[in-house]
């Protein structure tokens, strides 16, 4: 097992932002958004104002700054500048409820947030009942359009009034760094506690050492920064070896993405399996099979279908690299590497971390085997904030349940087979949705689907198929009889859907993730 030999005294700041000075990268970009360039001079300075702003306001080390804004050069300046003083970043989802951020802010105790003005009514509709935060700081002019509140504060002009010198406050590479608010497939969401010596191990056991990220390379992440996979893709990864970044504040449609791919001209590609296989459809109506400079196609959030693994590689002459991270690990830690991938599959193990596959007594289980998927590795959280009790079913000691089903083949390649929660049996035998949805997959009209088990007339429990149609075809009874004739012949019979649903899109989390729970919910109501 790969370790690093990390220094006890560690500021993640000075490694991400403040070396790049001394290394003589001063005039190089570090970020590219729109028309935009930050050099990682100007990226040092705005870190360097903004955690002085911070100090100015009081905020102490261990305290909590929240940030909820689109991804930009001030999300980057609030994120290593909070954690510079030893302070905790808090990144917030940008597509939830005001309800949602009272309870995250609330739950993080946040003394700071800092808001895009566009979001800013949100927080304003839950404001009386927000029992921590202190001081509210408006990232642009204050707004004319009544959301603006008497005592917020206007984010650049603390930034300016601030010295643009900071030394990082003397940090133990295990203090907290920032918390990742799990994306809530169940429940209320969950404050992974990460610490300052996390995205190194990422940075350097993934990113460099597993599918080689270089200095030269422009990283383009379609996930957003405020979650972990994008975190890594779209911040600490360029960072880490010097590299630039391209942020997109906008929702990332696939016409957009294809912009910004043709504009900046990254070398590495971020996505997740939906982006992909809208990507694909734009594509292939405008005959496109070009992506500019891009070397490196990378996959997460959900697995990867083998047939939209395969329709972009002949398209675009390009390997998508899938892999698996989580929130409580901060990236990915199983991946197929450049030149050695196996479609469908969720690759090996990354260097540097252990796995293995175990029953429900944690027992290990033999090669070929189901069972549920426990990782160690040094970039694993210190445990989620305020939560006892699922803090001590996840984390294991070294070890952390993922609660992932998994099998690993004799080649050392790991097959993922659902959640913990998502198996079903019909009449006795076990059904795991993503081996019917890889099915359903490989016939022509089909986007992507979620299958879930749901009682029949009798009780019974069987699988329920909620479909998304490429453009140009109907959801006819016609069509959905020969999608349970497709599974029946492809498959088990007893894995085809009794039941086929057409809808617009399929319920997911922030990272690319269906919700079954939402599914079961929807075929519990019909």
């Amino acid at each position: 097992m790969t370790s690093l030999d990390l220094p006890d005294r560690l500021n993640a700041a000075a490694v991400f932002v403040d070396s790049h000075l001394a290394e003589g990268r001063g005039d190089k970009p570090a970020i590219l958004c729109g028309d935009r360039t930050v050099t990682y001079r100007q990226l040092h300075e705005g870190v360097n104002r903004f955690g002085n702003a911070m100090k100015e306001l009081g905020v102490r080390m261990e305290e909590r700054v929240a940030i909820l804004m689109p991804d930009a050069p001030e999300w980057v300046f609030a994120f290593f500048g909070a954690m510079k003083i030893g302070a905790v970043a808090v990144p917030m989802n940008t597509m939830l409820k005001p309800k949602d951020y009272e309870y995250l802010l609330n739950d993080s105790r946040a003394r700071v947030l800092v808001v895009h003005p566009s979001l800013l009514d949100r927080i304003n509709a839950v404001r009386g009942e927000l029992r921590y935060v202190q001081h509210v700081l408006v990232d642009g002019p204050a707004p004319d359009d009544g959301t603006a509140v008497d005592g917020d504060l206007c984010l650049q002009d603390v930034m300016q009034d601030a010295s643009p010198e900071l030394d990082a406050v003397d940090t133990s590479k295990d203090d907290m760094a920032f918390w990742l608010y799990s994306s809530g497939t169940t429940g209320f969401p969950k404050g992974a506690i990460h610490l300052h010596h996390d995205m190194i191990v990422e940075a350097d056991l993934y990113g460099r050492d597993t599918i080689g990220v270089k200095e030269s390379d422009v990283s383009f992440s379609v996930a957003k920064l405020f979650f972990a996979y994008g975190l890594g893709n779209g911040l600490y990864f360029p960072l880490r070896t010097g590299g630039t970044t391209v942020l997109l504040p906008d929702r990332p449609t696939p016409d957009k993405v294809l912009e910004v791919i043709d504009r900046h001209r990254p070398t590495i590609f971020y996505s997740v399996p939906t982006a992909y296989a809208a990507m694909l459809q734009v594509a292939e109506k405008a005959d496109r099979t070009d992506l500019g400079d891009v070397r490196m196609c990378v996959s997460a959030g959900e697995p990867l279908p083998k047939p939209i693994f395969e329709r972009w590689r002949d398209r675009f002459g390009l390997e998508i690299l899938d892999g698996i991270g989580s929130t409580e690990i901060l990236h990915i830690f199983i991946s197929n590497r450049p030149g050695e991938t196996k479609a469908g599959s969720t690759g090996k193990i990354v260097a540097g971390y252990e796995a293995k596959i175990v029953d429900e007594n944690r027992l290990e289980v033999p090669a070929g085997e189901i069972g549920n998927l426990l990782i160690k590795g040094d970039s694993i959280a210190a445990g989620y904030w305020n939560k006892h009790e699922q803090t001590k079913n996840t984390f294991l000691g070294e070890w952390i349940d993922t609660h992932d089903k998994y099998r690993l083949d004799e080649d050392g390649f790991f097959w993922y087979a659902g959640r913990s929660d998502d198996m079903f049996k019909v009449s006795g035998q076990a059904v795991w949705p993503t081996d019917v949805e890889a099915v359903l997959q490989e016939h022509a009209a089909v986007l992507e689907s979620g299958v879930v088990g749901t009682a029949d007339g009798n009780g019974l429990i069987k699988p329920c198929a909620y479909v998304v149609l490429k453009d140009g075809n109907e959801g006819t009874p016609e069509l959905a009889r020969e999608l349970q004739d497709f599974v029946r012949k492809t498959t088990s019979p007893h894995k085809y859907p009794r039941t086929v649903v057409f809808v617009d899109e399929l319920p997911k989390t922030a990272t690319g993730k269906i919700k079954r729970y939402k599914l079961r919910e929807m075929a519990a109501g019909s």
